[in-house]
């Protein structure tokens, strides 16, 4: 008799943990950028606390996201900082082993006046 333990649920599909999933967050530390970084970093976590994400520093406005080593996000390209929303739907693409697409949709950075 089973007791449930290990079993998908209801639906028939396992739970999405994230598990298996690299990212890897370049950012430009003079830029500031490390704050963003943490904050996406913590989302990411709470979320799918298996995923591995990791940072390295990289040029001027940099903040680019890798995930599985294919580039999803480009700050250089797209202007603005990613939508936590949209790389935890990439995530969630990934863990399913769902091709990931380009994330082009972007929030302006902060200007202090």
């Amino acid at each position: 008799m089973s007791d449930g333990a290990g079993e998908p649920p209801a639906g028939g599909r396992p739970p999405v943990t994230g598990e298996g999933v690299r990212i890897m967050v370049e950012y430009c530390k003079p830029c500031g950028f490390e704050s963003a970084y943490l904050e996406l970093a913590n989302a990411v976590k709470e979320e799918y606390p298996e995923v591995e994400i990791e940072s390295r520093l990289g040029g001027t406005g940099a903040f680019e996201i890798e995930i599985n080593g294919q580039l999803v996000f480009s700050k250089l390209e797209n202007g603005g900082f990613p939508y936590e929303k949209d790389i935890i739907e990439a995530i969630r693409r990934a863990s399913n082993g769902e091709p990931l697409e380009k994330i082009t949709k972007s929030r302006p950075p902060c200007t202090i006046l």
